[in-house]
């Protein structure tokens, strides 16, 4: 009867026989999500972490991407210009041959006339000897 006057009256008796002012079962899961909340805690503490480590990495991995992908660029570049060098250098020995070609053509036209004035010339002095 007492223990019903107490319980009227918001006290109860736990289990050391400690009056309180909750119920047993409140007080037990009260504890109880308190333990779960302290867990809850600890468990995003550590997915904090892990999150954290997990960033790290990823922008880790980023960077070195994207020093691959500079890279790459780079050479792309880099191979564009050579390929260019390339053709100009081949458009300036295809120019120098037409040229050498002309002045090939030309130095022939020139040993032609003037191996027909050294003929001429030959003609001219036998017949200027048998002449004589």
């Amino acid at each position: 009867m007492a223990d019903e006057a107490l319980a009227k009256a918001g006290l109860h008796f736990d289990d050391l026989n400690a009056i309180r002012v909750l119920e047993p079962q409140i007080s037990q899961e009260t504890l109880e999500l308190k333990e779960e909340c302290h867990d809850f805690i600890e468990k995003m503490t550590e997915f904090k972490r892990i999150v954290a480590v997990f960033v790290d990495v990823i922008n880790k991995v980023s960077e070195a991407v994207e020093k691959e992908k500079l890279k790459a660029i780079g050479s792309r570049n880099l191979l564009k210009s050579m390929e260019k060098q390339r053709e100009a250098q081949q458009q300036q020995l295809l120019a120098l041959l037409s040229e050498k070609k002309m002045q090939l053509e030309r130095l022939r036209v020139q040993h032609e006339a003037l191996q027909k004035q050294e003929a001429e010339q030959n003609d001219f002095i036998e017949q200027f000897i048998l002449n004589k």
